[in-house]
């Protein structure tokens, strides 16, 4: 409201919403106000515009491969019999922030440092190669996923007693390889130095007792021919004889395995996809309807391999209510100290030791397991 004098005249002051304006102007405390306020303003802007080399680690979504996925089985079989089961068999994940595809602002990196206490902060070079693009990252871990993927079909069927015929063809020929000119892309290797090769393990048997330098016979596959080589070697960054090729499996499926994961990537759900699939080829419940969740790449020999982030992993495994964590062995120096209240963590080293740690908590079993301690 206005003040007037007795002859209708303004008094010269004025308040509007708590506002002292003299003149149409605001007052030089308020004037103050507001320059600070766009000053705070343009530095939240700059503080989440303004990138940082780093990569920020916190617990992801996790999911029962013995469950279902947007309304379809995260694992599904056709062409075999399956066994009813129960329980849960989690794949755990990480979410990060960094790298080209979603690079750290200043904002995310002080919030993640002075606020998030699930936040672990790593230099970025420790995840993304220098010069590495998004479009490279979404093919590498798309790659990773769909090679683990087929991998824990393999080693899941064999453990099962499933016998699944495997070939080795040469997938590249390294720049200056020793076999250039008589090797090719998509040979299959039949023999090496005499001895059948039809395994990645026998091939690298085969060539540690082969002298570097040395000429070696090969029985190779090319088409519908049959072809016997005389292939040279050199010395590989171990001393041992290598061709100087990439080989890859091929595998003769007995039948079909589809594995449903979602928007996920990378090669560190192989070991929880693996016992899933073993789960559901053989009678009774692995886990005896218990939950358990876990982590660990998978290796055609049915290796577990190291993964990234199980100290996160290992935290959204408690928080989705799993009381065993399977960890891989060579991950326990990272997890030893980390463990969650409540989470008994299980250190395996192979695909044997995770089903018989499964069969001890089935029979009830809950605690004197080996873990990363």
């Amino acid at each position: 409201m206005t003040s007037v004098d007795e002859h209708g005249k303004p008094t010269g002051g004025a308040q509007a919403g708590g506002n002292n304006i003299s003149g149409g102007r605001l007052s030089r405390r308020n004037t103050g106000l507001l320059v600070l306020a766009l000053v705070v303003v343009i530095a939240i802007a700059a503080l989440n515009l303004i990138h940082v080399p780093k990569v920020i680690m916190r617990p992801g979504p996790v999911t029962n491969t013995l469950g279902e996925k947007s309304g379809k089985p995260v694992i599904e079989v056709k062409g075999a019999k399956t066994y009813p089961t129960s329980g849960a068999l989690d794949f755990t994940t990480v979410s990060i922030a960094g790298g080209p595809q979603y690079p750290v602002s200043v904002m995310e990196w002080l919030k993640a440092k002075y606020i998030d206490d699930d936040a672990e902060i790593y230099p970025e070079e420790m995840w993304f190669p220098k010069g590495i693009t998004s479009k490279q990252v979404e093919q590498q871990s798309t790659a990773e996923m769909t090679n683990s993927q087929q991998t824990a079909e393999v080693v899941a069927m064999r453990a099962a007693g499933v016998t699944v015929p495997e070939t080795i063809r040469v997938a590249q020929l390294q720049k200056g390889a020793a076999a250039t000119g008589k090797l090719e892309v998509k040979d299959v290797l039949v023999e090496l130095n005499g001895k059948k090769v039809s395994t990645l393990e026998s091939v690298s048997t085969v060539m540690h007792k082969v002298k570097a330098g040395t000429t070696v016979p090969v029985t190779v596959k090319r088409g519908t021919k049959t072809m016997h080589l005389k292939v040279p070697t050199s010395a590989g960054e171990d001393g041992h004889a290598v061709f100087g090729i990439a080989i890859t499996p091929a595998y003769k499926f007995p039948y079909e395995v589809k594995v449903n994961a979602g928007d996920v990537g990378g090669p560190s759900a192989g070991t929880m996809f693996t016992l899933a699939i073993y789960d559901l080829l053989t009678p009774g419940a692995l886990t005896g309807g218990h939950k358990v969740a876990g982590t660990g790449t998978m290796s055609e020999d049915g290796s577990v391999g190291p993964i990234g982030g199980i100290r996160q992993k290992m935290l959204g495994a408690e928080r989705s209510g799993a009381k065993f964590f399977l960890a891989p062995k060579s991950d326990c120096s990272e997890a030893k100290g980390h463990e969650p209240d409540g989470l008994t963590v299980i250190r395996i080293d192979n695909v044997q030791d995770a089903i018989g740690a499964l069969k001890q908590i089935a029979a009830g079993r809950t605690t004197g397991f080996t873990g990363c301690g």
